[in-house]
C-alpha cells in the first residue's frame, strides 16, 4: 500500500505561483508513473500533469502547458509540480497519484492509477 501525501497548497493572487509537493511512502516510488490531477468545485476531477519514471516523459493539460511544471526526485520519492502564473480558474483541489510499481509510463488517465492523496486546496483570488 502507498501512502501519497501533498503539500504547498494554498491561497495566491492571480499572476503567482505555489509549488505542490507529493512524498510516497513505498521505496517503489521510482518504479511507478505519477500524476497530479485537480477538481474544482462542482467539476469533475481532470488531469493536469503526468510524469515517466524517468522523467523524459510528460503529459499536461492543455490549459496549463505552458504555465506548469511537473518533475520528479526519486532519490527523495517526491513529485512536484511548479504552477506559475496562476488564474482563478486554477482553483481545486490537487491530487497527487500513482500508477502501481512496474507501470512506468505518464498518462492522463485516472482510472490507471492505483493511489491517491488526501489533496491540497489551491485558491487563486482575482
Amino acid at each position: 500500500q502507498v501512502t501519497l501525501v501533498e503539500s504547498g497548497g494554498g491561497l495566491v493572487q492571480t499572476g503567482g505561483s505555489l509549488r505542490l509537493s507529493c512524498v510516497a511512502s513505498e521505496g517503489t516510488f521510482s518504479r511507478s508513473g505519477m500524476g497530479w490531477f485537480r477538481q474544482a468545485s462542482e467539476k469533475e476531477r481532470e488531469p493536469v500533469a503526468a510524469i515517466s519514471v524517468s522523467g523524459d516523459s510528460t503529459y499536461y493539460l492543455g490549459s496549463v502547458k505552458d504555465r506548469f511544471s511537473i518533475s520528479r526526485d526519486n532519490a527523495k520519492n517526491t513529485v512536484y509540480l511548479q504552477m506559475n502564473s496562476l488564474k482563478p480558474e486554477d482553483t481545486a483541489v490537487y491530487y497527487c497519484a500513482s500508477r502501481r510499481p512496474g507501470m512506468f509510463t505518464a498518462t492522463p488517465a485516472a482510472g490507471l492509477y492505483d493511489y491517491w492523496g488526501q489533496g491540497t486546496q489551491v485558491t487563486v483570488s482575482s
